[in-house]
């Protein structure tokens, strides 16, 4: 039975062409991300960005925070900058206020990650969209990495495993 969430969720994202192909593009891709760096990720439990980096690990998906005020988040370390990671990130994941954006994404393509997500409220930005694109990469914006893999790809998970 799909929740009222889930219904209104699955209208939205394919309302238009563009996000319809955006929708397809992240259900098809997110199976097989397996590094997010997540910049902003919060100590705090009542934060969203700590909610969503827990939801991301009890998923299989291996987080690094990026926080520099914070030594180690959800039992692992915390990383001051993105240049400080020990792996190229699948995905850098933004929780940051909207002001700071062009500076991380800035940072987010020096490590190469294919894929660059700004978490809702860290605002739109076209230009950035623009570049990101033109690196050959992918910016997706005003969008929930949790929600997008609740609604898209966590039962076809499940039902997958559970048919083994």
């Amino acid at each position: 039975m799909n929740s009222t969430f889930g219904s209104w969720f699955s209208k939205k994202m394919y309302a238009t062409d563009e996000l319809a192909a955006e929708t397809d593009w992240i259900e098809k891709t997110l199976p097989g991300i397996k590094h997010i760096a997540i910049v902003g990720l919060s100590s705090n439990p009542s934060k969203d960005s700590h909610f969503v980096g827990r939801y991301l690990q009890k998923h299989g998906y291996k987080i690094y925070p990026v926080n520099p005020g914070a030594d180690s988040i959800l039992g692992v370390t915390s990383y001051k900058s993105l240049s400080d990671l020990p792996v190229k990130p699948d995905v850098v994941n933004v929780f940051i206020r909207p002001e700071r954006v062009p500076d991380v994404v800035e940072q987010a393509w020096k490590t190469e990650a294919g894929i660059i997500w700004l978490q809702l409220g860290t605002g739109e930005h076209p230009e950035l969209k623009d570049k990101t694109e033109a690196l050959g990469r992918k910016l997706i914006q005003s969008r929930c990495i949790k929600v997008d893999h609740q609604f898209l790809i966590r039962d076809k998970l499940e039902a997958s495993r559970l048919a083994r």
